[in-house]
């Protein structure tokens, strides 16, 4: 069994935020003010394009009201 490369991790991640993002109805916009993060910051996380830290993991599972874990499940 190969494991993924890091950029398959960050896309998968990252098609999964913009999934829950749309689920809550949020624009990339509002999400990033809810977590007092930057929009281009978002955007970057859900083309794959950003290695999220963990503590914007958190962020932005707190804002969206969702266990960190809920990230990974699929």
């Amino acid at each position: 069994m190969t494991a993924p490369n890091e950029k398959d991790i960050r896309k998968k991640f990252g098609e999964r935020l913009r999934y829950l993002r749309n689920i809550y109805k949020l624009s990339q916009e509002d999400l990033a003010h809810l977590c007092d993060l930057d929009r281009s910051y978002i955007g970057g996380v859900e083309r794959g394009e950003r290695n999220v830290s963990l503590l914007n993991i958190k962020k932005i599972a707190d804002a969206l009201s969702i266990s960190p874990r809920e990230f990974f499940d699929e």
